[in-house]
């Protein structure tokens, strides 16, 4: 599998390219944000480890612009340690989180969770996905099954529902899902996508007051368990 470093810091980048190599990835590095979005765009990365403060652009920027391409695994690496700023991150679309200093196994050992959590990210969407908390989603016949009973949702709430349930355990923002339910220039409010999920969970929550199967990711957004609890 190949990585992208995108960390300014040499010496940081040289341990984590060595300890990453040991383990069988092949690794590519750069030290600032506009080269790592140019080396994103002219290949083929499995995963992207991004150091939040960088030369140039920020990590943050460069977030930004892979998401609106690509949905391959982001692990942000950064000094800040605060709540918000591990929300903020996680709301851009990055799916883990990584504070210095830290240890390069421990690095490693969250590439490899993420990559496992995300390997279906590439892989053509099933026809028919069938969750352990008992929710079908049904691609062909455009129909949600709960505990083999039909859920009637509208277009959108099934859109909604399918992306995030593509992607167990990623975490959504209001906008990414807005954008991808009614398109970049629909003028919409974010709040929009609160409402949809709000129905949604009417509609597949044994306990909509206390969902279990959509998540709210506080400060960030959405997220779909698909264990039943």
């Amino acid at each position: 599998m190949n990585i992208l470093v995108v960390e300014d810091e040499k010496s940081i980048s040289a341990v984590l390219k060595a300890y990453l190599q040991q383990e069988g990835f092949h690794v590519s590095t750069v030290g600032n944000g506009l080269a790592g979005l140019e080396m994103f765009k002219e290949n083929q990365y499995d995963l992207v480890l991004l150091d939040l403060m960088l030369p140039g652009i920020s990590g943050e920027d460069v977030c930004r612009e892979i998401r609106k391409i690509s949905s391959v695994p982001i692990i942000m690496l950064t000094a800040k340690v605060e709540e918000d700023d591990k929300i903020k991150g996680l709301g851009l679309g990055a799916d883990d989180y990584i504070a210095k200093p830290f240890s390069p196994r421990e690095v490693v050992a969250r590439v490899r969770a993420v990559l496992r959590r995300t390997a279906s990210a590439t892989a053509p969407l099933a026809d028919v996905l069938t969750y352990d908390n008992g929710l079908t989603i049904d691609n062909i016949k455009h129909q949600v099954l709960l505990d083999g009973e039909q859920v009637l949702l509208t277009p959108t709430e099934f859109r909604i529902l399918g992306v995030i349930a593509k992607y167990p355990g990623r975490v959504y923002s209001r906008s990414q899902l807005l954008e991808i339910v009614q398109g970049h220039d629909s003028g919409a409010e974010e709040r929009v996508i609160d409402a949809h999920i709000k129905k949604i969970r009417h509609k597949i929550e044994r306990i909509p007051s206390d969902p279990k199967i959509v998540i709210t990711v506080y400060g960030v957004g959405y997220k779909f368990n698909p264990q039943r609890e």
